[in-house]
């Protein structure tokens, strides 16, 4: 039954890819058919990976063979199906949220490629998680890269569309070349490249510390980069506001967390047995990019840029935990181990589902109003308010509040933190509470970062004609954002009830609160404040005066202050946190003043003009850039030799090629 489940997935992820591509006529029918096709396809993968969750029971099945390296098999135990039923969840959210929003594409061409192409992207996903070997996680890891840099430059008319494309698919080709790099040392070492038969690789005498060292080396940085840690990062705020947002929502809920799989994969099952560095550069990586990716996503004014930054955020949150198993595991701590292991898994999964919330309510609002800058919005939750329902539970949930997702993921990792006394190392404790500290500021600094976003989109007035002319989305773009918004509050109401339930699979208690009683607290008080909101209005109080909000002084009536500067915005909200930070924004002021008299004591007018310097990109990625050209331009000019240039290049080339294959073989 599993196996035809598989079975159905595939195909149905595969028809609804590639009949949108070759087929012109009735197009908006065959788009509808193509994503039923990929509703049909999560479905399956939901209920195959929930199986194999349930069962324990490792399931491997052999598709065909290319070459004797390279064979399409599947491999998938509960660690696989975990991220499957991640990538089912929201595959099924994304294609029904489609069904509507594809339609607002103008040309009908890129409907039928972004329709077909989203199918194809699932499926790379999935099947680069199931892959058995590498040599088919690295065909499927490569689709998978293709298929989005297409979608990112799906508006490659728009200069900044093709500028996040070439950004996007130079970061993803170099993650790729590291890890065609480490599985060749693997191969080289074990003479396989099935993933599940790599024992001789931890046994093997021909392991030296320094050959593992550069392995461990090439794999976290082939999916350190694919995932997103600082400082590889700046290919997310480039390539997530430049894709569809249904695309973004994929992306970010669900490739990073692709990359996530493959590191967990290798080092845990693959390598040789960690070393404690391993653990502490993975900890180290990921509070910087926690702290970071919430830090520049306080300044950012663009919707998709501010969730892309805290993708960063969390990715780093995730890789925290990774880190604290590996530090516990190794200071023979299991059961800590297993707690970090698990709130680092759970947190993958819950920022899967609200991130994916969120980029759909972002695009909703951008197909709504036409703009991705929140100064230009307000007022929203008039306008569109099952939108931002949605946006306020994806925003409550990624600020880790009870009694949602996102809070029990961030306790587990706290309580793992907090018994860091019980590390024999002081030098590794003192870093531990540094880290957990930071973890405290970034939890903070994201709750106010969403206090700013949903206060400055949706409460309010309207702050330009276009937000005052949106309209509520359509009704599937709300209920596959509405999917996970519901699975965000069951994870966490339910959260001591589902941990009671896998605490055998981990082999430890979890110590989690029971929030249904704080859920149903929560819920009893907003009904009596409901109620006696209720009653206030329809008492018979006397000397009650009725009057406009104060207007800060201006003498126009309310109803044309929208018109007039006196809402907050979403930069005075960030001014207090970018002066706290500066040195990691490194503002720079351009201030002009205008005056009546030349004694310059009477102010007519003036201007003023905050710019953040792009700190990685001006300093890191530029500089490495403009080394390249200049290499390649010296190299170019070879290409104008004569013919015995060119014999002796291939003589150079074939030595070299002999003396590696020394090495090699």
């Amino acid at each position: 039954m599993i196996r035809l489940l598989i079975y159905i997935s595939l195909i149905a992820l595969l028809t609804g890819s590639f009949i949108p591509l070759i087929s012109v006529k009735h197009a908006r029918i065959v788009r509808k058919f193509s994503l039923f096709a990929a509703v049909i396809g999560s479905i399956a993968m939901l209920a195959f990976s929930s199986a194999i969750l349930y069962t324990g029971n490792a399931l491997r099945i052999f598709l065909f063979q290319v070459h004797p390296l390279f064979q399409i098999g599947l491999f998938i135990d509960r660690l696989a199906a975990f991220f499957m039923f991640t990538i089912a969840i929201v595959g099924l959210a994304v294609a029904v949220y489609s069904l509507s929003y594809i339609e607002h594409y103008e040309y009908k061409t890129r409907k039928n490629v972004l329709t077909g192409l989203m199918s194809i992207f699932i499926l790379s996903m999935a099947l680069v998680i199931a892959s058995a070997n590498m040599a088919s996680l690295l065909f499927f890891w490569e689709i998978m890269a293709l298929s989005s840099f297409i979608l990112v430059c799906l508006d490659y008319d728009k200069k900044e569309t093709r500028k996040a494309a070439l950004f996007y698919f130079a970061m993803t080709q170099l993650s790729t070349l590291f890890l065609v790099a480490a599985f060749a040392i693997i191969y080289n070492i074990t003479g396989s490249l099935e993933i599940t038969q790599m024992q001789s690789l931890s046994s093997g005498p021909q392991i030296t510390p320094l050959l593992s060292t550069i392995l461990f080396l090439c794999i976290f940085l082939g999916f350190g980069i694919k995932a997103g840690i600082i400082p590889f990062h700046k290919w997310l705020p480039y390539a997530h506001p430049a894709a569809p947002s249904n695309i973004s929502a994929l992306m970010s809920g669900l490739m990073i967390k692709v990359a996530i799989y493959g590191l967990i994969r290798f080092i845990m099952f693959v390598l040789p047995v960690a070393s404690l560095w391993w653990g502490v550069l993975i900890l180290v990586a990921g509070t910087l990019s926690a702290i970071l990716g919430v830090i520049y996503a306080l300044k950012e004014h663009d919707i998709k840029t501010l969730l892309a930054y805290h993708s960063i955020e969390n990715i780093g949150i995730i890789l925290m935990g990774f880190g604290l198993y590996i530090i516990f595991s190794l200071n023979n701590l299991t059961q800590l181990a297993m707690l970090s292991l698990a709130s680092s898994l759970f947190h993958t999964l819950n920022h899967a589902l609200f991130k994916s919330i969120l980029f759909m309510a972002a695009g909703s609002v951008v197909n709504a109003t036409g703009t991705k800058n929140i100064e230009e919005l307000g007022g929203l939750i008039k306008k569109m308010p099952t939108t931002a329902v949605l946006f306020l539970i994806g925003a409550v949930s990624i600020s880790g509040l009870p009694p949602f997702n996102g809070f029990v993921s961030e306790l587990m990792l706290f309580q793992a933190f907090f018994n860091v006394y019980l590390l024999g190392s002081y030098s590794l404790q003192m870093l531990l509470v540094v880290c957990v500290a930071v973890l405290a500021l970034t939890s903070a600094l994201a709750a106010a970062c969403f206090v700013k976003a949903f206060g400055i989109i949706f409460l309010a007035q309207p702050r330009s004609k276009k937000a005052e002319d949106a309209k509520e989305a359509p009704s599937s773009m709300l209920l596959g954002p509405g999917i996970l918004a519901a699975l965000c509050i069951l994870l966490g109401v339910f959260s001591f009830q589902i941990f009671q339930a896998v605490s055998g699979m981990f082999g430890i208690q979890f110590s989690i609160p029971n929030l249904l009683v704080i859920g149903i607290l929560l819920i009893l008080t907003y009904m009596l404040a409901l109620f006696f909101a209720d009653s206030g209005k329809k008492s018979k109080l006397k000397n009650i005066r009725e009057s406009e909000t104060w207007g800060c002084g201006y003498k126009f009536p309310l109803k044309h202050i929208p018109t007039i500067p006196t809402e907050y915005t979403a930069s005075g909200f960030s001014e207090p946190i970018v002066n706290i930070f500066k040195k990691f924004y490194l503002p720079k002021r351009n201030l002009e003043r205008n005056y009546y008299d030349q004694a310059q004591s009477v102010f007519k007018d003036g201007f003023v003009e905050i710019s953040l310097i792009k700190f990685f990109e001006k300093y890191m990625y530029m500089p490495v850039a403009a080394g390249v050209d200049f290499v390649s331009r010296k190299i170019s000019r070879l290409q104008s030799a004569g013919l015995d240039a060119y014999v002796s290049y291939l003589f150079i080339a074939c030595l070299g090629i002999i003396i590696l294959m020394r090495f090699i073989i």
